[in-house]
């Protein structure tokens, strides 16, 4: 029986975080808000109208939020091709496809963000769907991104791994019953992800490959 190794893309594959919480810090600035980018990289994970939400709260000028999606949107596609995958990243789904495991991508990223996030990782030979967020009704943190990714590929979530870097990665994998592999190259404290479901924590990509014997996803 198949057995599914569940990715988030930004912080966990590809080193974007900072430059999202730039492109948002620069996006609410546009619209004359001050958000501390701690909060704003806090916040990374969450589709754009969560994000949103989360920073400015339910009396904000919801008018807004348009304007501050789109305008993060534009800022952020500046970095398209460029963006940087973290070390081994590509050789990490390379070797659980060749270990026997479905690799699939949950993200909330789609369209031409989706496709320059799987240019920058190299690894499509290893990849065997992807999960947008357009896919479901609610991003991260429900469950939708994590169950849909199974439904992809015809897996159970007891058969299935998902490796995240924030606390919204491992509420949403916690939330579809798989069990959770945290990393921190997002740069979110072991410490959170732990409390938030991670029952493995690995440095990044590098790591996690060089520690596959010993992690969740050892056997196929």
């Amino acid at each position: 029986m198949a057995r599914a190794a569940v990715f988030d893309v930004d912080g966990t594959l590809v080193d974007t975080n900072h430059l999202h919480v730039t492109a948002w810090w620069e996006a609410f600035r546009q619209v004359g808000h001050t958000v501390p980018m701690y909060a704003i990289h806090r916040a990374i994970g969450l589709p754009s109208d969560d994000l949103i939400a989360h920073l400015l709260g339910d009396e904000r000028d919801r008018g807004e939020d348009g304007t501050i999606a789109a305008a993060h949107k534009a800022l952020y596609g500046t970095y398209f091709d460029r963006l940087p995958a973290f070390q081994d990243a590509g050789n990490l789904l390379r070797a659980l496809a060749e270990g026997g495991w479905t690799v699939v991508l949950a993200t909330s990223a789609s369209g031409t963000e989706l496709k320059a996030l799987r240019r920058a990782i190299d690894a499509d030979d290893a990849i065997s769907a992807s999960a947008s967020a357009d896919d479901v009704a609610a991003g991260k943190p429900a469950p939708d991104p994590v169950e849909h990714a199974l439904e992809l590929v015809g897996v159970p979530a007891d058969r299935a791994v998902f490796v995240g870097d924030t606390v919204w990665d491992m509420r949403a994998g916690s939330r579809a019953g798989v069990a959770c592999v945290g990393v921190l190259c997002g740069g979110i404290p072991r410490g959170d992800l732990e409390e938030a479901g991670a029952a493995t924590i690995f440095l990044h990509p590098t790591h996690l490959l060089q520690s596959l014997a010993d992690s969740p996803l050892a056997h196929a």
